[in-house]
């Protein structure tokens, strides 16, 4: 199957010179060279009876190391003109920073986002959400069924993948996330639930969690879930999952809860956050690196203390968890260690990070 490239064109500037219009007249003709960010696939859904769309960025690394297999990263409401062109662009930025692990991204098309992926309601509350959604809900259960019948084999048997699996997603794709944790925990490793919608009729779900907790067995589950700047029954189901990990997460779950709302809106959120998520989830060791030439206040030559630590990989293991903030207090202890920074916003609490 071939792919249909999604690219933004390069707008070339004319001198300031020409008028107005005949500037437009001239821009009209220009022809730039496309910018390749994701492929787009159309592929048979048993579940749907019809074609869906996948939305696809590989690594830089997928070329260049064809033996290479990556971790993937599954994005609900991940058309082309839905969240996958703002999150290619943060994995891209990986390629010139190196603060996070490579992955495959795979946006999942939604076509009616809030009857797919939105959970039940109550009987007598399903006439209310109908009319304000203009859509029936309920119909998330299926979309989970899509994800694990139709898309995860399919990308498996067209790309070179490991075995571990990340889900995505902001606002009602958010409330997704948290449900399918609940539901299908065994279909990711995973999850990233940013302002995630557990308001949903009267926080059915979040008000079941301690329990459905009690219930589950050890696991190797990670979750950051993050909040902007909400109203009362938004802010109040994201605390309520907040309370349940901390009294019954079971043995074994990472999780992270961190809040935006001094600094984001719900309009706002995702960007940053999935960044955040992504350098707290596969962030990378680095090290601090003497300075030289017009940065050095004086000579820096390597003594062997410097070149023993020099000589040995980073891992994530042998690497000290900080912030840039504490680089920055007492700099020269820290040259050449192997360092694990804490980037971007702080998680109010949780077990992980930090």
């Amino acid at each position: 199957m071939k792919p249909v490239f999604l690219a933004a064109a390069m707008l070339c500037a004319l001198p300031c010179a020409l008028p107005a219009n005949a500037a437009m007249a001239a821009g009209a003709q220009l022809e730039g060279t496309p910018i390749v960010i994701g492929s787009e696939y159309a592929i048979a859904s048993t579940v749907f009876g019809t074609d869906r769309k996948l939305t696809v960025r590989l690594p830089a690394e997928y070329a260049e190391n064809p033996d290479q297999r990556f971790p993937v990263i599954y994005v609900i409401d991940g058309g082309s003109a839905q969240d996958f062109p703002h999150i290619a662009g943060i994995a891209q930025s990986r390629e010139m920073n190196y603060s996070f692990l490579p992955a495959i991204i795979v946006g999942i098309e939604t076509v009616n986002r809030r009857s797919e992926i939105s959970p039940p309601v109550r009987a007598e509350m399903m006439a209310d959400y109908a009319d304000q959604l203009r859509a029936t809900p309920g119909n998330s259960a299926l979309f989970r069924t899509f994800i694990a019948q139709d898309v995860k084999p399919w990308i498996v048997r067209n790309f070179r993948t490991t075995d571990h699996d990340a889900i995505m997603g902001e606002s009602l794709a958010g409330l997704f996330i948290i449900e399918t944790l609940f539901e299908q925990p065994d279909l990711f490793d995973d999850w990233i639930a940013i302002s995630p919608s557990l308001w949903w009729d009267d926080m059915k779900l979040v008000r079941s969690i301690p329990q459905r907790l009690k219930a589950m067995k050890p696991g190797k589950e990670r979750i950051y879930f993050a909040l902007a700047d909400e109203g009362y029954r938004m802010e109040e189901g994201v605390e309520r999952l907040a309370d349940a990990l901390r009294a019954n997460a079971p043995a074994g779950w990472q999780w992270a809860y961190v809040p935006f709302g001094n600094s984001e809106t719900h309009g706002t959120i995702y960007h940053p956050a999935a960044l955040d998520a992504w350098r707290l989830m596969y962030g990378t060791p680095s090290r601090v690196y003497k300075p030289y030439g017009d940065l050095a206040a004086g000579s820096y030559d390597l003594d062997e203390s410097d070149k023993a630590k020099l000589a040995k990989e980073c891992t994530l293991e042998n690497s000290r968890r900080t912030t840039p903030e504490a680089t920055r207090l007492g700099q020269e202890r820290l040259f050449y260690d192997c360092l694990l920074y804490d980037l971007g916003q702080r998680a109010r609490e949780g077990n992980w990070g930090g």
